[in-house]
């Protein structure tokens, strides 16, 4: 596995990176994959080595780059991203420092600034001498899990498939709404719904997948029954370990059959 840190050039700044390449010498399909809001740690950046092992090129940006360089928390644990808001523990002021903190990671990505990013990362990964020519893919979780639709929308002819794991406001009121994008995506959608999700509760998944049928292409829209809102992430205090293996074989099929 070759691990290379690296900057990318927004139309908005520079983005640091790290990219994947399983082996040097070889072209490979590429893929982007989007952290949560916990933005790039350990945790993120060992799903995306082995994403890289099945045969990917892959692009972890940070995507909190007009915040924040990584780590974008620097709290102690019980107000970090692993507990995402669910621990009891720890003083409430830090749970109000976390807060805060998603706040200002989260405000600049508007619909319009995560559309310019992945045309961006599109972009570098598309003209990257490691990266076969053909379908890229994108994978999103949490806050980009929107992000990875934006992703598709913005480069229709090249990105093939698109991923979205515990995605949070997928469908809104707002005429931004990432739902509303489909009529312009041809690419494979998967997206993988939490459990009693606030980010995406019930009939917002209703409508999304009522969008999806009368949207015509390929997808795959389903809940995972009893695994909460960051339970593939291994940081997560929600880690649901077979239920985490399980969305990682839908990515891998996924990308399999769309990629190669």
């Amino acid at each position: 596995m070759i691990e290379e840190a690296i900057d990318i050039h927004t139309a908005d700044g520079t983005a640091s990176a790290f990219l994947y390449q399983p082996e040097a010498g070889r072209r490979c399909p590429g893929v982007i994959h989007l952290t949560d809001i916990g933005g790039i740690r350990p945790a993120q950046q060992e799903m995306a080595r082995r994403l890289a092992s099945e045969g990917y090129v892959v692009l972890v940006p940070n995507v909190f780059y007009r915040t924040r360089k990584p780590p974008v928390f620097d709290f102690p644990a019980e107000a970090g991203p692993a507990k995402s808001g669910l621990s009891k523990s720890g003083p409430a002021n830090l749970g109000d420092e976390r807060m805060k903190r998603v706040a200002e990671l989260s405000a600049p990505l508007t619909s319009d600034a995560m559309e310019r990013d992945a045309s961006a990362y599109v972009d570098f990964l598309a003209a990257h001498s490691s990266v076969s020519e053909g379908a890229i893919g994108v994978v999103g979780y949490c806050l980009t899990g929107r992000m990875a639709l934006y992703t598709a929308k913005a480069r229709p002819g090249r990105v093939r498939a698109a991923a979205s794991f515990h995605g949070a406001r997928l469908v809104t009121d707002a005429p931004d709404s990432p739902h509303l994008a489909l009529p312009v995506i041809d690419a494979r959608l998967y997206f993988g719904h939490a459990t009693d999700d606030r980010g995406m509760p019930a009939e917002a998944i209703a409508k999304l997948d009522h969008a999806l049928a009368a949207w015509g292409g390929r997808y795959e829209s389903e809940v995972y029954d009893g695994a909460f809102h960051s339970w593939t992430v291994p940081d997560s205090p929600v880690y649901n370990l077979p239920q985490a293996e399980r969305a990682f074989e839908k990515l891998r099929a996924l990308f399999a059959e769309t990629l190669r």
